[in-house]
């Protein structure tokens, strides 16, 4: 079932105040920390919803997503270590902010090579379909968590409301992330024009220049619109050389967990 803002929520959710007056902008403010509040508690319930039914004492290595909803993951992956004593031997990264997270959380850390094969993963989201197929990487981090999703007898996406969509594409309207070789990002702007999309360069926030992912690659940001066929629509786009990877995870989620603003959560399986 998706779920769409109100002109209100949209308003506080893009954080943008510049054209309002004084009075009206500090109650747009009040209400954007109502607003992210409520968030944060939807993130918080799927989240721990999501850790209490899928990590028990057989479970040793955990493969930790990236983005806002993990946070909440590995806070409670943490708060059940310590308490119950879980033999968790290792927590795999997704990202440079997974591996402080887990750092800083006091868990194990441990990479893809030492641990090839992953007992449970949880991420989060862009965007997530009817059938659970995803947009990832709006953080840049999807090339990773692809790898260690493939690595996992199981993925849990864990996301907030926002996040739930029938079609791809019809909530996350930033386009599909794409993963390029850097010295082949204008061939593949033109490949991707040709296929109907329109691509852009996606630029750092405070720094001259493109987003450069953990890997040392560029990201081009696709927007094809709605997506009725993601999984043809993977296959040709990883089929362009210099795309090492695409934010579209296909049949690759078994479940999902979506806080709601009424702090109840929806649990989907695919």
């Amino acid at each position: 079932m998706s779920s769409t803002l109100t002109p209100a929520e949209a308003l506080v959710d893009a954080g943008d105040y510049s054209h309002l007056g004084l009075v009206k902008a500090y109650f747009a403010i009040r209400i954007a920390a109502r607003f992210q509040s409520k968030l944060h508690t939807a993130k918080r319930k799927a989240s721990y919803a999501a850790i209490d039914d899928h990590v028990n004492a057989s479970t040793q290595v955990i493969g930790i997503g990236s983005g806002s909803t993990v946070v909440f993951c590995v806070e409670r992956l943490a708060q059940r270590v310590k308490a119950e004593s879980l033999p968790v031997v290792a927590c795999i990264p997704t990202s440079f902010q997974a591996k402080q997270l887990i750092v800083e959380a006091g868990l194990p850390l441990a990479d893809l090579n030492q641990h090839p094969t992953i007992d449970v993963a949880f991420d989060g989201a862009d965007e997530v379909d009817a059938s659970l197929n995803c947009i990832k990487g709006g953080g840049a981090c999807h090339l990773q968590e692809k790898l260690v999703a493939a690595s996992s007898k199981k993925l849990v996406i864990v996301a907030d409301y926002r996040k739930d969509s029938n079609v791809l594409g019809s909530q996350w309207k930033l386009g599909v992330p794409l993963e390029v070789v850097p010295m082949a990002y204008v061939p593949i702007l033109k490949k991707l024009e040709a296929l109907g999309s329109k691509p852009t360069l996606r630029m750092g926030v405070r720094k001259a220049g493109p987003v450069i992912t953990d890997n040392g690659n560029f990201v081009i940001d696709a927007d094809f619109g709605e997506i009725k066929d993601a999984v043809a629509l993977h296959r040709k786009l990883i089929e362009i050389p210099g795309i090492v990877e695409t934010g579209l995870f296909c049949g690759i989620a078994e479940v999902a967990y979506f806080g709601n603003k009424d702090g109840t959560v929806t649990i989907r399986k695919a």
